[in-house]
């Protein structure tokens, strides 16, 4: 069982969004699947989702790649409702005490939120947001397609250390966080939370951090 996530170090910082997955082929980077189905009797659907990630001391890279029965896309503004729609999250957590939920739908519209549990969590402004670049294979429309079908899509985001608004982060090189990644879909027909790490919780939460495992960034380039 995965215990610990390492983030690979890539030279360069002038890499746009769009090339991350070939970026990725192209250095070796390996992608981990969402394996934990946390409250599987409640909510016993799995999509297939595998995840990399990579950084380039002043950027995190991130791809996903989905496959799974439904799609919905509603968010269309940041900050919205992203939870509802096919969605792919990441949480960190530089300090151990608070932590940063990078949270992503399908169509590519991201929640940024911080704070020290789930309650009271502060959004990131527009001028944060936007400095996620974010690419996804879907075109940013609205979708709701709630018929069972096979449905894949692609998700990248290049994070800059600003994002994490709260924390004076000049690089991430050598840096050791904690947190996890997810992937949900609170209102598609077969709502699901899966997760990277598992969740000893009895009902679907993800703002968990007492179950956050270490993510450690490498300090030398492949």
């Amino acid at each position: 069982m995965t215990d610990k996530l390492f983030i690979e170090k890539l030279t360069g910082t002038d890499i746009p969004v769009t090339s991350i997955p070939k970026l990725f082929e192209e250095n070796g980077i390996k992608y981990e699947r969402l394996t934990h189905s946390n409250w599987f009797e409640q909510f016993p659907y799995e999509p297939k989702v595998e995840f990399a990630i990579a950084h380039s001391s002043q950027y995190i890279f991130i791809h996903y790649k989905v496959k799974e029965e439904s799609i919905r896309a509603q968010a269309l503004t940041d900050n919205g409702h992203v939870w509802e729609d096919s969605c792919c999250e990441f949480f960190i957590s530089p300090d151990g005490q608070t932590y940063y939920n990078f949270e992503c739908n399908c169509i590519g519209t991201l929640l940024i939120g911080f704070g020290p549990g789930r309650e009271a969590r502060t959004l990131a402004s527009e001028d944060i947001t936007s400095t996620v670049e974010r690419w996804s294979s879907l075109e940013h429309n609205a979708i709701d397609n709630t018929e069972i079908g096979v449905y894949t899509w692609e998700l990248a985001l290049k994070i800059p250390t600003t994002a994490l608004f709260k924390h004076d982060i000049k690089s991430f090189d050598g840096l050791t966080m904690q947190g996890n990644v997810y992937k949900c879909g609170d209102k598609l027909p077969h709502p699901h939370f899966v997760s990277l790490f598992p969740i000893a919780l009895p009902k679907p939460d993800f703002h968990c951090p007492a179950f956050f495992k270490e993510i450690q960034c490498r300090d030398n380039a492949l």
